[in-house]
């Protein structure tokens, strides 16, 4: 199958890239393929893909909060040109979402279908992807995901090393609460489920709950540096110019009936300790 991926050189596109190295892939990365012009919905229709993967994003959810205009044409207005080249082409398309669709508010891990509510600019762009995206295509796969990190990457794990070693010590927020995502187990969980033509909503996280501070503990354990004091803080100590769901982790209902689920979020963290250039 011929596949493209956009936002190749991210932490999805490279996991992706490996879990699916039997295929012959198309990597698109900036800015040849810039997904807020207009124009890559030429460029990909005349590349002829099969799949188009699509986890390109302003993932930076603070800067969104910062620069709205500019989340909702990378993440709304670019889905768009990336929809519409697979409806010209006929073929479906995976959409990578968040789960920061959801306000929060629950009191248990969101299932597929349980209403949206976004919070905040990343959230409301996202969402707009979303719906776009079914707006346009008969054949999509939307996978919604929290927290995702891998080795190389801007990420949570990589930060509080980092942040530890600088200063020997943390102070991580209680009330936020989610789940982990390696990258290379969600790409795992891509692969396996465009084998299956079964489009929808699927939730893929690394299995469990956490809050970022039981996060920062087992990181900072798994690491070798279990020593290094964290002070347990909530978020109105910690000022940021987004507001994420309190509460939002994600149930795999959908994906677990197909028989694809991700690892424990704590093998995933030592997965990534385990790796090259985890730090």
């Amino acid at each position: 199958m011929r596949i493209a991926i956009t936002g190749a050189n991210g932490q999805v596109g490279r996991a992706l890239s490996e879990a699916l190295s039997d295929h012959d892939l198309v990597p698109l990365t900036r800015p040849a393929y810039e997904i807020t012009q207009p124009a890559i919905t030429e460029k990909l229709v005349d590349l002829q893909p099969d799949l188009i993967i699509h986890p390109a994003a302003m993932t930076n959810v603070d800067g969104c909060a910062k620069n709205p205009q500019q989340a909702y044409l990378t993440n709304g207005f670019g889905t768009q040109n990336i929809a519409l080249a697979c409806q010209r082409l006929g073929i479906a398309m995976v959409y990578i979402s968040t789960n920061e669709v959801f306000d929060g508010q629950a009191d248990q891990p969101y299932h597929e279908y349980a209403p949206t509510n976004p919070i905040n600019p990343y959230a409301v762009s996202k969402l707009a992807g979303e719906k776009i995206a079914v707006q346009l295509l008969p054949q999509l796969y939307i996978v919604r995901t929290s927290w995702v990190f891998a080795r190389g990457g801007n990420n949570f794990p990589a930060k509080m090393i980092q942040l530890a070693d600088r200063h020997g010590r943390l102070s991580v927020v209680t009330d936020e609460v989610s789940a982990p995502t390696y990258a290379p187990d969600l790409a795992e969980a891509i692969a396996e489920l465009i084998k299956t033509g079964h489009y929808g909503i699927y939730h893929f996280s690394n299995q469990g709950v956490c809050s970022r501070y039981d996060y920062a503990v087992e990181v900072l354990a798994q690491s070798g540096r279990g020593h290094i004091p964290i002070e347990p803080i909530t978020s109105e100590a910690f000022q940021r110019a987004s507001t994420p769901p309190p509460y939002a982790p994600l149930q795999n209902n959908l994906g677990a009936a197909l028989g694809i689920t991700l690892p424990p979020w704590p093998d995933a963290v030592a997965a990534y300790l385990a790796s090259d250039e985890a730090v």
